[in-house]
C-alpha cells in the first residue's frame, strides 16, 4: 500500500488550485487528509465521445494529484450511465447511444488518462465500467432505490425548468441518470467524489444515497470548469473542444486558437506549473508588460508536452512558428501519389483524408478553408498559399508541374505527387 503523504502545503494546493467548493466543507476533507487516512475518491466519464478531452483532463489531473499523495483512485468509464444520457446543462433530450458505440468510444480512455495517471506501480489508480454493477439491478431494486429521491428534487433543476417553460418533453429515463450516478457511489464505497462544478447536483445525489443506505458521509469537490472569456464553456456541446487523440501539432495550434481571457484559467486548470508562477503571468498580463501571445505558446507547448511528450511539444511549437507566425510550409509533409492527370480538388481532398466526404470538401472549399500552392519540378511557386473557393476546380499535372500542396485550415497539409 502506498504511503500517503500529509505535508500541510501539498494538502492545501490540493484542495485549492482550480477548486470551486467542497461539501460538506473544506476543513472537513482537510483534516481527513492531513490525518494521514488514506481515502477512495473516484471521477466518472460517460464515453459520449471516441476521445477524451480537455474538460476531462482538468478532473483527470486532479486525481493524479490525490494519486501522488499516496490515495486510491478510481477511473470511472460510465458506460452504463452513458446509456442513459446526462441531462446536465441540456435543454434537449441527449440522443440515446448503443453499448457498442459506448464501449468503441472509450477503446482508449485509459491511455489518454495516462498521460495524468499511473495505472500501475505501488499505487495503481483503477479503471473501472459502472455496468459490472447497473446491468445486475433488479426492477425491484431501482424502485427501492428510487425511494430516496423526490420528484421536487429532479424537477428543480435548471434545464428541466427550461425545457417547462419551452414545453419540451422530460423523458423519465432522464430522472433516473442521477440515481445511477449516485448508486456508483454507494458500490464503490468512496469517500469522495470530484467531478465539474456543472455535476454538482448529480455528485450531492451520491452523498445522499451513501448517507442512507451506508450511514457514510462523502466529500463531493467540485471543480471550476474551463471557459472564455465571455463564460462560455469548453465542451463537446459548443464545438470548441480540443480531444486528448489529436495530433501534437493539431493539439498545440487548436489551444493557440483560444482567446487571450482563458490563459489564466487555462493554466491553473490544465498545467501543472506552479500556482506562483501562474500568479506571476497573471500579473504581467494584467498591467501590459507581456505579450498574451508568448504565455498562451507556454500554455499550448505544457499541455502538448503532458499528453504527447516534451519532444512532439517542441516539434508542435516550431512547426506553429513556421507555419502561423511565418506563414511557412512544413518540412516534413505527408505525401500522397496519384496517377492520374486530371484530377478535382474535391476527389483530392477526400482521396488525401483531409476531409471525410465530397460534402465536407465542397462545404470546406466555399468557407475559404481549403489552400493550394502548386509546385514545379519539385519546387513551390513563390508566394503564399492561394485560397481556392471554386468547387469545380481542377488539378491538372502537365509538363513540369508534378506535384501540389494542399492545405486544410491552419495545420492540416499534404503534398500530392503524380
Amino acid at each position: 500500500m502506498s504511503r500517503v503523504i500529509i505535508d500541510k502545503k501539498l494538502v492545501t494546493e490540493l484542495l485549492t488550485r482550480g477548486v470551486e467548493k467542497i461539501y460538506p466543507s473544506y476543513a472537513n476533507l482537510e483534516k481527513k487528509l492531513l490525518s494521514g487516512e488514506r481515502i477512495r475518491l473516484y471521477c466518472g466519464y460517460d464515453p459520449t465521445a471516441s476521445s477524451l478531452h480537455i474538460g476531462n483532463a482538468i478532473s483527470i489531473n486532479k486525481l493524479g494529484q490525490f494519486q501522488a499523495l499516496g490515495h486510491e483512485v478510481i477511473f470511472l468509464v460510465g458506460d452504463f450511465t452513458g446509456l442513459i444520457g446526462d441531462p446536465t446543462d441540456k435543454k434537449a433530450t441527449r440522443r440515446k447511444m448503443t453499448r457498442e458505440e459506448i464501449l468503441a468510444n472509450a477503446a482508449h480512455y485509459q491511455e489518454q488518462a495516462s498521460a495524468y495517471l499511473k495505472f500501475d506501480g505501488d499505487n495503481p489508480a483503477k479503471i473501472m465500467y459502472n455496468s459490472a454493477w447497473n446491468d445486475k439491478l433488479t426492477f425491484r431494486e431501482l424502485i427501492e432505490l428510487s425511494s430516496n429521491f423526490t420528484v421536487q428534487q429532479m424537477i428543480q433543476r435548471d434545464m428541466f425548468q427550461e425545457r417547462l417553460k419551452e414545453e419540451k418533453p422530460i423523458y423519465l429515463h432522464e430522472f433516473l441518470y442521477p440515481l445511477t450516478q449516485a448508486y456508483d457511489s454507494v458500490v464503490l464505497n468512496v469517500d469522495l467524489e470530484i467531478g465539474g462544478n456543472d455535476q454538482m447536483f448529480n455528485m450531492m445525489c451520491g452523498r445522499d444515497l451513501l448517507r442512507a443506505l451506508k450511514n457514510k458521509e462523502k466529500s463531493v469537490l467540485t471543480m471550476k470548469l474551463l471557459a472564455d472569456g465571455s463564460g462560455k464553456k469548453m465542451g463537446k456541446s459548443e464545438g470548441n473542444v480540443v480531444f486528448l487523440n489529436v495530433a501534437a501539432n493539431d493539439m498545440y495550434g487548436q489551444i493557440m486558437s483560444w482567446p487571450d481571457g482563458i490563459i489564466i484559467s487555462a493554466l491553473e486548470l490544465c498545467t501543472n506549473i506552479p500556482m506562483t508562477e501562474v500568479k506571476k503571468i497573471e500579473s504581467e498580463l494584467k498591467n501590459g508588460k507581456a505579450n498574451p501571445r508568448d504565455f498562451k505558446m507556454k500554455l499550448a507547448w505544457e499541455i502538448t508536452k503532458i499528453n504527447r511528450g516534451q519532444a512532439a511539444a517542441e516539434k508542435a511549437q516550431e512547426n506553429f512558428v513556421s507555419t502561423i507566425q511565418k506563414k511557412e510550409i512544413p518540412e516534413e509533409i505527408e505525401v500522397y501519389k496519384v496517377t492520374k492527370k486530371q484530377n478535382t480538388l474535391v476527389d483530392l481532398l477526400v482521396e488525401t483524408k483531409l476531409v471525410k466526404s465530397k460534402t465536407e470538401a465542397r462545404q470546406k472549399i466555399e468557407e475559404g478553408a481549403i489552400k493550394i500552392k502548386p509546385e514545379k519540378n519539385g519546387r513551390a511557386n513563390t508566394g503564399e498559399m492561394m485560397v481556392v473557393k471554386d468547387v469545380k476546380k481542377e488539378i491538372n499535372f502537365n509538363g513540369d508541374m508534378t506535384s501540389i500542396i494542399i492545405q486544410k485550415g491552419k495545420f492540416n497539409f499534404v503534398r500530392v505527387i503524380l
